[in-house]
């Protein structure tokens, strides 16, 4: 966790929603100057916090409409610090809760610098990432498409499907004419055609993404790439999720919010269990678990490691350790900007 702690002559805390936002500034004091609800736009804010310009942060809680107020301050120079959502447990956990509250609490926070930071993702490459997101949730709509249809077919007790049906060579609108009934041939068909529009979508997605990879970061992109495991969809994923590989001084700063460390609950001495398991960046997460099992297909030491790992701590244990060790070699080869060496990865 980490907390604001800059000085400023004063501190504006942003209770923002969609189309409202409250607004509240502390002078230097602790003395409010400045509360008001106003309407979500550019020209609203800047009025509101004309007369105090000078020596002014901006602090709001990360929610989903927090873009266009980050660019606002970034256009006209003033300090923006986004507020980590799950950290903010003095707001959520107050008596009484209102945006009038909030706001004011927002202010204070930063003043006594005791606000958590989540990380300004830079407006240059924030909207390719939002659309490699956008094209991770149309790859699981068009998988619950596909489960769906075999589905039906073992609700019906009809023969198993003869092939994957992932693969469109293996899709044909004869897998329809296998229900007897109209209505089922038609919802199976429907499946089938959304399959194929999805196939199409998403490859002009990925050759989207892939082209603004290689004009964006074209070094990154090829050395992680060089892991096994790591293809283009995983190196699109690391690429854009972490951004500056920078922002993270240690391994362990990265596995935390890779998701891929358990953090302790310790008091007196005892261990009380584990706790921040939702804290962290969930698509990182996938992305590791998803380039262990590759990696297991596709090098030989690897498993080899793997079933020694297996044996003394158990299948579930041995790969989240994979996991991790993937995530803590891929911030040393990018921090490095080297390949991926296997025997460095074994014996680290």
């Amino acid at each position: 966790m980490r907390f604001y702690t800059g000085q400023h002559r004063f501190y504006v805390g942003v209770d923002l929603h969609a189309r409202s936002m409250y607004v509240h500034i502390l002078d230097h004091a602790g003395k409010t100057v400045f509360e008001k609800d106003l309407p979500a736009e550019p020209q609203a804010f800047l009025d509101a916090i004309a007369l105090f310009r000078d020596g002014l942060v901006v602090g709001c809680e990360c929610m989903f409409a927090w873009y266009w107020l980050a660019d606002l301050c970034e256009d006209h120079a003033i300090p923006f610090v986004l507020g980590h959502a799950l950290y903010m447990r003095m707001i959520h956990g107050g008596k009484s809760k209102t945006d009038r509250i909030d706001a004011a609490k927002l202010a204070s926070m930063l003043r006594g610098g005791l606000f958590p930071m989540a990380y300004v993702y830079p407006r240059a490459k924030r909207q390719t990432r939002d659309l490699l997101r956008r094209r991770s949730f149309f790859v699981r709509q068009r998988a619950q498409l596909i489960a769906h249809i075999v589905n039906t077919n073992t609700q019906f007790n009809l023969a198993p499907l003869p092939k994957k049906l992932t693969y469109a060579a293996n899709r044909s609108p004869e897998i329809a004419e296998r229900f007897e009934h109209p209505s089922t041939r038609l919802a199976v068909a429907a499946d089938l055609g959304l399959i194929d529009a999805y196939d199409e979508q998403i490859a002009e997605l990925e050759r989207h993404l892939v082209k603004n990879a290689r004009v964006d970061d074209p070094v990154t992109f090829g050395q992680l790439r060089t892991t096994p495991g790591i293809g283009s969809i995983l190196g699109l994923i690391l690429l854009y999720e972490v951004d500056d590989i920078a922002r993270f001084p240690e391994p362990g700063n990265f596995l935390s919010y890779s998701r891929l460390v358990r953090c302790a609950h310790v008091s007196a001495g005892k261990v009380k269990g584990t706790g921040g398991k939702k804290i962290g960046n969930a698509h990182l997460k996938w992305a590791f678990s998803e380039a262990a099992c590759l990696m297991l297909r596709s090098s030989l030491p690897v498993k080899s490691w793997m079933q020694r790992q297996e044996k003394k701590k158990g299948k579930r244990k041995a790969l989240s350790i994979l996991e991790a060790k993937i995530g803590r070699a891929v911030y040393h080869l990018w921090r490095k900007q080297v390949p991926f060496d296997v025997k460095r990865f074994l014996n680290g």
